[in-house]
């Protein structure tokens, strides 16, 4: 069962401090890594630890970054043979401060916004033997909107993940089968207007609202919002739960799971890559979520 990402490609430049600086203020830093990271490969890393077939779609520059990104993402086992190198433009990267259990996050998009429509029509054949299509916004939106209603007129199912935040078209968020924003993005792309729980009930097994250490949530086809419940983790760094919990959640849909199910094992999945160092490293082996989802 195929899953496709087309989606960013980044190294992410990531400093440890006491807390979040406020505005105009220095503080010292702990430590500086360089993580593999983007929100397209760090899902496509989650699902492939998971165990699914993964193929990633995108672009690095002709960089150190972008041969080491690359080379990473076969290790992690996502194929990478339509990934296109970019001369003369540098690959993206994230800037991200960590501290206090929380993180701010910049990207530069660099090579990312090279990821255009001649880029899908050049892979769209191998992109159209997906069973499921999974988005971000870390590429130019055109260019998702042209792979959604692609998807669409092929019966490949789509599910796109809405950050950072922008607007989405009404007529976008009819087309994909899934949308996950967290409540931040959902009142970007549906206004502040609309109570949580109104908005889930017009989208029924469609909407999927991330709520920090609330958890979950989803209307179901009866009408019933399921609210999934945080895991209490023993927190070290947030970068990458909710990639992880879009691949995971994306990942059991592809299998066939209940929505229900595929939350739960979503939710999980992305507490325990919480309580490790980095967005990829800290990712569990469907073992280690199926072995968590026992204690529940």
């Amino acid at each position: 069962m195929k899953i496709s990402v087309v989606g960013s490609i980044n190294m992410d430049m990531t400093v440890k401090a006491e807390r979040i600086p406020l505005k105009g203020e220095t503080l010292k830093g702990e430590d500086l890594k360089y993580i593999p990271g983007g929100k397209g490969a760090n899902q496509a890393v989650a699902m492939a630890k998971l165990g699914a077939d993964v193929e990633m779609f995108g672009c690095v520059g002709d960089d150190g970054a972008g041969k080491e990104l690359l080379k990473n993402l076969e290790d992690m086992g996502v194929k990478t043979g339509n990934i296109r190198t970019v001369e003369g433009v540098p690959t993206g990267i994230a800037l991200i401060t960590v501290g206090e259990n929380d993180n701010t996050i910049i990207v530069v998009a660099g090579a990312n916004d090279c990821v255009d429509k001649a880029y899908v029509d050049s892979i769209k054949d191998e992109l159209l033997q997906s069973e499921v299509v999974v988005l971000q916004h870390e590429i130019p939106q055109e260019t998702n909107e042209y792979v959604i209603r692609l998807c669409h007129e092929n019966g490949v199912k789509v599910v796109l993940n809405p950050g950072p935040a922008r607007p989405v078209k009404q007529e976008i968020v009819e087309l994909v089968t899934y949308l996950t924003p967290n409540e931040h993005e959902a009142k970007i792309i549906f206004g502040d207007e609309i109570q949580t729980e109104e908005l889930l009930k017009r989208y029924p097994e469609k909407l999927l609202i991330t709520q920090g250490s609330k958890g979950v949530s989803m209307c179901l086809a009866g009408g019933e919002v399921l609210l999934v419940p945080a895991r209490k983790a023993a927190v070290v760094d947030t970068t990458g739960a909710g990639d992880t919990l879009n691949g995971a959640f994306t990942v059991q849909i592809a299998k066939g799971e209940s929505v229900r199910e595929a939350l739960r094992f979503g939710n999980v999945a992305a507490s325990l890559s919480t309580e490790k160092f980095g967005a990829q490293g800290g990712m569990p082996t469907f073992e280690e979520v199926m072995a968590e989802l026992e204690k529940c």
